[in-house]
């Protein structure tokens, strides 16, 4: 037996022996899935009755709430862990301590995050295993986030997944899925969780997860967002925390981490990996707007359930204990990337960036994975490849993880809404984004965007037909801002999420989900009979559209046997066209001189 197997029994030995946890009192502590050796995970009432056993045995240091319901009416509960007994977010920061949020069961078939959390609440509250590990922070826990996901439960939900015997569905009750969630915020759930978020603010969020895709060694991966994305104290700060202190730790302990594997092909893990394209419709993504380190677990699916679940354990408990032993590290971070975030609206230099791209850099990656073969399926017609789990490997492979800044703008000092766009209202209030209302009509200038040549995604995602791709042209006008209008300031920590919401070449922004695309539609038409008498007049009076229709019918076939589309080209060109000013971006720009010369205005 190798060293690394030894190890993985002695870990399946330290499962096995925490089926026995009692408390000093003599009373049995044993988890559900502890109980059955992980062989099941226990359904969500089971959950919470082992939850509400643990709040009755220790009231002062864990307490639950429920913060929202689910589409079938279930309650989403929350744990709150507090050394003291700190159950209030003001309490927390009057007293310093930091707000950590794990999550479990965004997507409920990947449940290690829920049964690694009851056996620490119970080593932190019962057992004495860990007395101390929640002194000096508060923790926030959300055992399952998608509830109705978890109970919609069946053994063949995860195909790719070693374990357990039975698991939930990854969308929610709705067919959304959670974790694309967390900007357009469809699902009850998210808005949900959204209002937590906003009562906690944590300092730091761990999302738990399993992954699929490729076999190799190690039994949890890990990802971070880039650090192109995030204010600079909290990249130091989330570096030192997680890849100087906790994985070392961690590795310690037995285990075998990497950082997140996407590999570039599928069928070759030699041809190296890349980054998986993260971003705020994700967890670590939307904590990086909101100017928050964030942790991404991804135990490994064909590792034996009891191993994901200790991995998931050890990881979750020695970055608490890290946090523990040095709050003010994060809380200072936190802070001054908040500080940061506002002073930048007062800074006319400064860039945001929107969009991010492949550094085209690679660095080497020793990939510690096993054997394999690669052969043509008689099946599919293509390369299938299989791994020999008992020849591991090691590959040194190229890492193109690295990200860099693609497009940027320059943020405006507010964003003005009118009061008809409800639909990007509600999305604001949803993120908690600090907005004030024209108590009257204003006469002013701003920058207006104007969209055209919109081309839509073929089959709809997440419920949505996404915005793929169109043209952007910006300019400043003379307008009239109707009273009720929704004046956006971007002096607020919650200017960035302003930000993707209403840039309309923001990755997640509420344009390129589909929610304005109403603006692209022309409302009235020219009958072809009138259209033919105008084409005519167009052409008579201007020589150069008559150079650029014939052009056309020229070099574009289809355009020359579309009758329709030869009236539309003059109807397009026409002030009946330009007066319904179609492709108009609803959001206009206030620089700060603008913003400074508005009436005072009113809360919403």
């Amino acid at each position: 037996m190798s060293l690394r197997q030894a190890f993985a029994a002695a870990l399946l030995g330290l499962a096995a022996l925490g089926a026995q946890a009692t408390a000093a009192n003599g009373v049995d502590w044993t988890t559900p899935a502890e109980a059955a050796h992980f062989r099941t995970t226990p359904s969500y009432a089971d959950t919470m009755a082992y939850l509400q056993r643990l709040q009755r045995a220790a009231p002062g240091l864990i307490h639950l709430a429920t913060f929202g319901s689910t589409p079938e009416g279930r309650p989403m509960t929350v744990v709150i862990a507090s050394g003291d007994g700190t159950f209030d977010p003001g309490a927390a920061r009057a007293a310093g301590k930091p707000v950590v949020l794990v999550q479990a069961g965004i997507h409920p078939g990947e449940i290690e995050g829920k049964d690694a959390g009851l056996m620490l609440l119970r080593d932190i509250a019962v057992t004495g295993k860990y007395p101390h590990l929640l002194d000096h922070l508060v923790l926030v826990y959300i055992p399952v986030f998608n509830v109705d996901g978890h109970e919609n439960a069946s053994p063949y939900h995860r195909i790719n997944q070693n374990g357990p015997a039975s698991m939930g569905f990854r969308a929610q009750s709705q067919y959304l899925n959670l974790n694309r969630d967390y900007v357009k915020a469809d699902a009850p759930e998210m808005l949900a969780w959204l209002a937590l978020w906003q009562h906690w603010l944590p300092d730091f969020l761990i999302d738990v997860h399993t992954t699929d895709g490729a076999d190799y060694q190690y039994d949890l991966t890990w990802y971070t967002e880039d650090p192109h994305k995030l204010d600079p104290v909290i990249e130091a700060w989330q570096h030192h925390a997680i890849i100087d202190e906790a994985i070392p730790a961690y590795e310690k302990r037995g285990h075998l981490a990497s950082i997140y594997l996407e590999f570039k092909d599928g069928r070759d893990p030699r041809k190296g990996i890349v980054n998986f394209g993260s971003g705020p419709r994700f967890s670590t993504g939307y904590a990086a707007l909101q100017d928050r380190p964030a942790l991404l677990i991804e135990t490994h699916m064909l590792k034996p359930y009891a191993n994901r679940v200790r991995a998931t354990y050890d990881l979750v408990e020695l970055m608490l204990e890290q946090i523990d032993r040095h709050p003010a590290a994060l809380s200072t971070a936190t802070a001054r990337a908040d500080a940061d975030t506002v002073a930048r609206a007062n800074d006319p230099r400064a860039r945001v960036p929107l969009t991010f791209e492949a550094d085209p850099r690679s660095t080497p990656y020793r990939l510690k994975g096993y054997a394999f073969t690669l052969s043509r399926s008689d099946i599919s017609s293509s390369p299938w490849i299989r791994y020999d789990p008992g020849e591991p490997r090691t590959y040194d492979i190229a890492n193109w993880n690295g990200l860099r800044p693609a497009l940027s703008i320059t943020p405006p000092a507010a964003y003005a809404v009118p009061p008809q766009w409800t639909v990007i209202i509600a999305r604001l209030d949803a993120h908690g984004i600090r907005y004030t209302r024209l108590d009257r009509a204003v006469a002013t200038r701003a920058e207006a965007y104007q969209l055209d040549a919109p081309a839509w995604a073929s089959k709809p995602f997440e419920g949505h037909l996404m915005l793929r791709s169109f043209s952007l042209h910006a300019a400043s006008r003379e307008l009239t801002l109707p009273a009720g209008t929704v004046i956006v300031p971007l002096d607020q920590r919650g200017a960035n999420v302003a930000i993707e919401l209403l840039e309309p070449q923001a990755p997640d922004s509420l344009l390129q989900w589909g929610y304005l695309g109403a603006i692209f539609e022309a409302k009235e038409y020219g009958e072809p009979r009138v259209v033919e008498k105008l084409a005519r007049a167009m052409l008579a009076k201007d020589p150069a559209l008559k150079a650029e229709f014939e052009r056309k019918l020229r070099d574009d076939p289809a355009f020359a046997a579309d009758p329709g589309a030869r009236l539309q080209f003059f109807f397009e060109r026409s002030p009946w066209y330009a007066a319904q000013r179609v492709g108009a971006y609803p959001v206009m720009r206030l620089d700060a001189a603008q913003l400074r010369r508005l009436p005072v205005t009113s809360t919403p």
